[in-house]
């Protein structure tokens, strides 16, 4: 008989109680066949003598002896089995480290293609082709390869894990359901595996969105790195073109010192060498006196120095020399130099500050007041764009958010990230507070204004004393008085800036500022002063085009 025909009618050598090739083979009166241990074992565990196939009863336990022919056949059938599984061996891949090997392969270990949970054993392709032909092994439930497949085995009953506890969540065996976990919610492990499952889609979704959001955040991140890119290349290439201008209005200023000091000691020495030579000439002229006059002396004609005496009486004529000198004046060359190009760099410096000005006013944002917050005197306007104080306090509630014991309020937006940019009308104000402050100041005793505190504000007072409140607070001397006061923040840089807008000129600027929590516009009017400071704080819409 061949091996393909014996795969062919392998059905026939099956027992159907261990569901494996016979072993020891008997048959029953009523014609039945199985392994001897099977149906004494069955027998043993039962009441009657019964048939599992046809379940006929036996009265008395019937004498059972081996199936000779049978045995034979069975025996015919594993030879056959065992030389196509060593023919094909040669075919296969041998089990390599980290792969899983056949359990039923002898001498060289093949590689297994599946796991059988049911024998809890490893198969190669030869010797998986019973489970895959035999129509009783073709239930058992194969997987892929597994080691340690007697871990799928319940430690205590020596039963296959086939069942889940929801209660324990653990996995448990038929035995163990109606034992240990008797009163526990136990279902089929099939049952859990499908919501367990689920349940893993579901965070696979989950984490497949969250990677998308990462990646997002990734083209988010590279794209700030591009615009940085071109914010530091626009950056250098304006630093470059402002400090060569200043470089060369450096350079062109201290040429011209140079040339006027020396065109002045050219000028010194010109009249110097005059006036040497002018002298000179005079010495001259009196050495050819003195000499006539010594000549005249020496003469013993008595007529003739007479004569001449008149005419060589008198010295020739000269210059008075005593208020005359050379004394070049260079004071006040090189301060006006320096005033000259101070000039220049405020010219330069105004033009910068400008374009820094049009950059800011880009991150403009509409700001309103939150009534909430205003200190009870303060008087808002109904668009929340203008406020002042007026001299009755109104009853309104003492919430967390509101101002009560300072003239102060916020503006309803926060800011915890980016960049933002706001314009305040402070024309005819003789005091003012202008700024920023977190979320987290306080808002009911005595407050002081100072970063330590929450607050990054400039104010007004004396109509034309005006601090940046840093602490300990810094003295600005600004040459005008600002009517728009502009304000801009960089979260992330942790920058405060203040701008004269109508000058385009910086006012003052907080740097290395540490932000952690929401930022709000922060407003004081000041008190009314008896009318001198009546005028309002008006939040003015960014006109980028002035």
């Amino acid at each position: 008989m061949s091996a393909a025909s014996c795969l062919r009618s392998e059905d026939q050598f099956l027992c159907s109680i261990c569901l494996d090739v016979f072993t020891d083979p008997v048959t029953t009166p009523c014609g039945h066949n199985f392994c001897k241990n099977c149906i004494n074992e069955h027998w043993n565990s039962n009441d009657q003598y019964l048939c599992p196939m046809c379940k006929e009863i036996f009265n008395i336990r019937p004498d059972l002896k081996v199936n000779t022919l049978l045995t034979e056949v069975v025996s015919q059938f594993r030879q056959e089995a065992q030389q196509k599984a060593s023919s094909s061996s040669s075919e296969q891949q041998a089990a390599k480290p980290g792969e899983v090997p056949c359990d039923v392969c002898t001498g060289t270990k093949l590689k297994a293609l599946k796991s059988c949970l049911v024998c809890l054993t490893s198969y190669c392709e030869t010797h998986l082709e019973p489970h895959l032909t035999m129509s009783g092994l073709k239930r058992h439930q194969l997987m892929d390869p597994v080691e340690n497949l007697e871990d799928r085995m319940c430690m205590k009953h020596d039963k296959p894990l086939e069942l889940f506890c929801k209660t324990d969540q653990t996995c448990v065996c038929m035995l163990c359901s109606v034992l240990d976990h008797k009163t526990h919610d136990v279902v089929p492990l099939k049952e859990e595996y499908e919501g367990k499952k689920a349940e893993l889609g579901k965070t696979e979704a989950e984490i497949q969105q969250m990677i998308q959001k990462r990646r997002l955040k990734i083209q988010e991140i590279k794209h700030s790195v591009d615009l940085s890119k071109e914010d530091a290349n626009r950056e250098k290439a304006e630093g470059v073109q402002v400090f060569t201008t200043l470089m060369k209005s450096v350079e062109r200023s201290l040429n011209e010192l140079i040339e006027t000091i020396e065109e002045k000691q050219r000028t010194t020495e010109k009249q110097a060498k005059d006036f040497i030579k002018e002298l000179e000439q005079e010495i001259s002229d009196l050495m050819k006196r003195s000499s006539e006059v010594k000549q005249l002396s020496c003469s013993e004609d008595h007529l003739h120095l007479l004569q001449n005496f008149p005419s060589l009486k008198a010295a020739p004529p000269t210059k008075d020399w005593t208020e005359v000198s050379v004394h070049p004046s260079y004071e006040g060359t090189v301060v006006r130099a320096v005033t000259q190009l101070e000039e220049t760099l405020s010219k330069e410096m105004k033009k910068l500050v400008e374009v820094e000005l049009e950059r800011v006013q880009q991150y403009a944002v509409d700001v309103t007041l939150d009534p909430d917050t205003a200190y009870p005197k303060l008087i808002l306007s109904d668009d929340g764009k203008q406020v002042n104080h007026g001299d009755v306090k109104k009853d309104l509630p003492n919430n967390p958010e509101r101002f009560m014991c300072c003239a102060n309020v916020l503006g309803k937006q926060s800011f915890s990230s980016g960049r933002f940019y706001f314009e305040v009308q402070v024309k005819e104000k003789t005091k003012w507070d202008l700024g920023v402050a977190r979320e987290s100041i306080n808002r009911k005793g005595k407050i002081t204004l100072q970063p330590q505190d929450g607050y990054w504000t400039i104010w007004l007072r004396n109509a034309n004393e005006y601090k940046a409140l840093a602490g300990p607070p810094v003295n600005l001397s600004l040459k005008s008085q600002p009517q728009k006061v502009g304000v801009f923040v960089d979260y992330e840089e942790g920058l405060v800036s203040f701008y004269d807008v109508d000058a385009a000129a910086l006012i003052y600027s907080f740097t290395g500022c540490s932000f952690t929590e929401k930022l709000y516009t922060f407003f004081s009017p000041c008190i009314n002063d008896g009318g001198k400071n009546s005028a309002p704080l008006i939040i003015c819409p960014v006109n980028q085009t002035e």
